[in-house]
């Protein structure tokens, strides 16, 4: 047995004793969007140091906890706050829960982050379901001997966001009069947000949002063949031309203020999801 796999199993069991449950559907709360953790039904809250091989998350404003409880009545395994590669983690560190909720039973992804929004049609508090995506990281977690067990040497990307899970978060925004933008996310190394000119050549090669997150656990979800839904919250407008300078404080902010609508979306796919097990 390889160390990755001996160490998610190990994850895994520690969790299977500590869990009154089975997670099926598994959130990732990015900056400012913890607000959903108080929607969980019964939580239990392991904090990530107490996990064996989990990292510990550094990031302002991600608490670092692993938060299980239910939502109409299905298992939900929610991270308070991710792990990111300018953190100084591999790429297979800051990916590692994604493989242990899948071994613990996970089937459905829900991702959400905060992203600088370059489209020029997106403002500031706006969201985004992602439906493609661009890797600029410089490195990709599924580099290095591959765990047969864990998913195919050569995963297949031609869908890594499910096309269904898209479309039912858009018709939920409809129902609820939240507009839901739909594109691309590039991702980049960070920590710094990025130049005019990185700005214009993100744009020219297509992409609609940039972040610093998301990929790698999107690449490792595909390899685990999770369903995955994953929505940006449009936090600083990138526009080359009229850029203004922004701070975290001024990211948190934005992403706070749009969370209820981000929560909103989210809750209306886990009842749609529930009700189909």
């Amino acid at each position: 047995m390889g160390q990755l796999l001996q160490q998610i199993q190990e994850s895994a069991n520690y969790l299977k004793e500590r869990l009154p449950g089975t997670p099926k559907i598994g959130i990732v709360l990015g900056t400012g969007l913890g607000g959903l953790a108080d929607k969980i039904k019964d939580p239990v809250k392991i904090p990530y140091g107490d996990i064996p091989h989990f990292p510990t998350s550094t990031v302002v404003s991600h608490k670092g906890n692993l938060v299980y409880g239910t939502l109409h009545g299905t298992g939900i395994l929610l991270l308070q706050g991710r792990f990111h590669f300018y953190e100084g983690y591999s790429m297979q560190k800051i990916t590692f829960p994604i493989r242990v909720f899948k071994a613990l039973g996970g089937k459905y992804l829900l991702l959400s982050n905060a992203a600088g929004g370059m489209n020029p049609l997106y403002k500031r508090g706006d969201l985004m379901v992602i439906e493609d995506q661009i890797n600029l990281m410089g490195d990709n977690p599924l580099i290095g001997p591959n765990e047969d067990e864990l998913g195919p040497r050569f995963p297949d990307m031609s869908e890594p966001y499910s096309k269904d899970l898209m479309d039912l978060a858009i018709d939920i925004g409809l129902n609820n009069n939240i507009y839901l933008h739909k594109g691309v996310l590039v991702g980049v190394a960070g920590p710094n947000l990025e130049t005019r000119a990185e700005y214009r050549f993100l744009r020219t090669i297509g992409a609609d949002m940039v972040g610093m997150s998301t990929i790698p656990e999107v690449l490792v979800a595909v390899h685990s063949n999770l369903k995955v839904l994953a929505i940006s919250i449009v936090t600083d407008e990138c526009f080359p031309d009229c850029l203004e300078p922004v701070s975290v404080e001024k990211i948190i902010a934005a992403a706070e203020e749009a969370e209820p609508k981000l929560s909103t979306i989210f809750m209306g796919v886990i009842e749609e999801l529930s009700s189909k097990q």
